[in-house]
């Protein structure tokens, strides 16, 4: 929101939930965030979204700072937002920090699912962190109303927490919008393919430069760094940096993505899990293909959007047949683009948080055009 390029960590997630605030900010809410401590004032305002902070993600001592100052300005923060509904997206100890805080205080709390892990028992990106999963686990079970963004999460939560989750698929900005020339997309030899993403085993940037080996002939462009300096990472840089066909172009902030994804023909996904990728998204609104390791809810294959494989290979024939036949590509962009504004606009996404605010309990989210409380996302 304020535009800042020294923050690096900028997931899908906070992407995700700019883009709603914004939305709901238009339709009449108060929206106030809770953000870490990154030298910007306590309070300040964003477009009309106020922003507190709790502590900086370094402060404290080690051992002593999860309750203070990370627990305890967590705690001063949500005070100080004062709002009727907390929503709070993603597994972590914040899931039942804020929970704990809003029984306490007699206020709404919303969770929101954002990737498959976060719907599974064994909580692999916790790792062994059992405070953080006993947390998360109190938060999920405690929230007055749990989001999945996709049908498998949905399940999932109904099978590994007895939960009845409610549906609300992400969303994405039209960066097409009342500009119809730019909607004529075509593919040649010159055609780049685009990765995006952070340098994490998650993520298998290492499966992205060894399809890159597989497909010499091809350019492609890595758009992401790592959160933390670790040797995964530094070797994936320094591998990629080796490969004549890739260009590494480490962290790129959110608002100039645009001009990669342009110059793109297909994007690429090598992950080996994710909720719904907001780079699936940003691709579909132009009109690229997708070719993935993964398929949330089948869209990829059932809508035929691009091309889906478990290994590099199957991913290397599918970035070849798409490339090779100009027709299939192009019937393919234009599948994509449609896909995207059947089921992926702000204005479904904000309709549909719209409606589950109507619905929380304690009478304090006013129907449109009255004047509301406000709501906070942390």
């Amino acid at each position: 929101m304020s535009g800042r390029q020294d923050i690096a960590r900028i997931g899908g997630a906070e992407v995700q939930q700019t883009l709603v605030a914004r939305a709901m900010v238009e339709r009449g809410f108060r929206v106030r965030f809770v953000s870490r401590d990154h030298g910007q004032a306590d309070g300040i305002d964003h477009g009309g979204v106020q922003v507190f902070k709790m502590c900086g993600p370094d402060d404290g001592l080690p051992g002593l700072r999860f309750i203070h100052p990370r627990w305890t300005s967590l705690i001063g923060a949500l005070r100080r937002a004062a709002a009727d509904v907390y929503y709070q997206r993603a597994a972590g100890v914040e899931t039942g920090q804020v929970a704990m805080w809003c029984r306490a205080n007699g206020r709404a709390f919303v969770f929101a699912a954002a990737v498959d892990d976060d719907c599974t028992p064994s909580l692999p990106l916790l790792r062994g962190d059992l405070r953080a999963k006993w947390l998360y686990r109190y938060g999920l079970n405690r929230a007055h109303r749990v989001i999945g963004q996709t049908r498998t999460q949905i399940s999932l939560l109904r099978e590994s927490f007895g939960i009845e989750a409610t549906l609300i698929r992400s969303c994405s900005a039209d960066p097409l919008e009342g500009e119809p020339a730019k909607r004529q997309r075509s593919v040649d030899n010159s055609a780049v393919i685009l990765w995006v993403g952070r340098l994490a085993e998650q993520k298998r940037p290492d499966r992205l430069l060894d399809l890159a080996e597989a497909c010499p002939t091809l350019k492609f462009e890595v758009v992401g760094a790592a959160n933390a300096n670790s040797r995964y990472a530094q070797e994936v840089q320094s591998r990629g940096q080796r490969l004549p066909n890739v260009a590494m172009r480490g962290w790129v902030p959110h608002e100039s993505m645009g001009d990669y994804y342009s110059r793109a023909a297909l994007l690429v996904c090598t992950s080996d899990s994710e909720g719904y990728p907001n780079t699936f998204m940003e691709a579909w609104a132009r009109g690229l293909p997708t070719v993935s390791t993964v398929d949330p809810d089948g869209v990829v294959a059932t809508n035929g959007l691009g091309a889906i494989g478990p290994d590099v290979a199957s991913l290397a024939g599918g970035v070849r047949r798409l490339l090779e036949n100009g027709c299939e590509w192009q019937a393919c962009s234009q599948r994509a683009r449609r896909f995207f504004l059947d089921h992926h606009t702000v204005t479904a996404c904000a309709d549909a948080y719209e409606r589950l605010l109507s619905e929380l309990p304690l009478g304090r989210c006013p129907a449109r055009g009255v004047a509301p409380k406000p709501t906070v996302q942390t």
